[in-house]
């Protein structure tokens, strides 16, 4: 890893997605967005849904969506354990419209089960959060 990079480490439950020296990587946090570079502050944060970018030559080189999850920044590394995670350009909107459907449906029908509840609610926000990502396009 040269001085100018930061190494870049995302994870899903499934496998290790990416791993790789980058320029900069942008991850939405829980909080707001953050950019790591190298020689950041240490710190952890919750990851919210939204698109993580990563940054090489001045511009966004991937845009991976993220469900939520946790990242670990270092003075050298970033690395982000996600729920699930998917390239942007790899979501299909009539599948996530079509997901939207069904978990505003299972709202309804909760009724009194929190858990239920909760779990549509969940599903709710991360479909409006991939379909934010498809339509707004930050780092252009």
């Amino acid at each position: 890893m040269t001085d100018n990079a930061v190494q870049f480490e995302l994870v899903s439950p499934e496998k290790l997605l990416l791993s790789e020296d980058v320029e900069m990587v942008v991850v939405p946090g829980a909080e707001g967005d953050f950019g790591c570079l190298p020689g950041h502050a240490p710190m952890i944060s919750t990851v919210r849904p939204g698109v993580i970018h990563v940054f090489e030559g001045g511009s966004v080189k991937t845009r991976i969506f993220v469900a939520g999850g946790f990242a670990e920044v270092t003075t050298s590394r970033c690395t982000v354990l996600a729920e699930e995670a998917v390239p942007l350009d790899e979501i299909d909107r009539t599948s996530v419209e079509k997901d939207l459907q069904d978990a505003n449906e299972d709202i309804r029908d909760a009724g009194g089960n929190e858990v239920q509840l909760a779990l549509a609610e969940a599903r709710v926000a991360t479909a409006r959060a991939k379909l934010a990502a498809i339509d707004n396009l930050v780092y252009q």
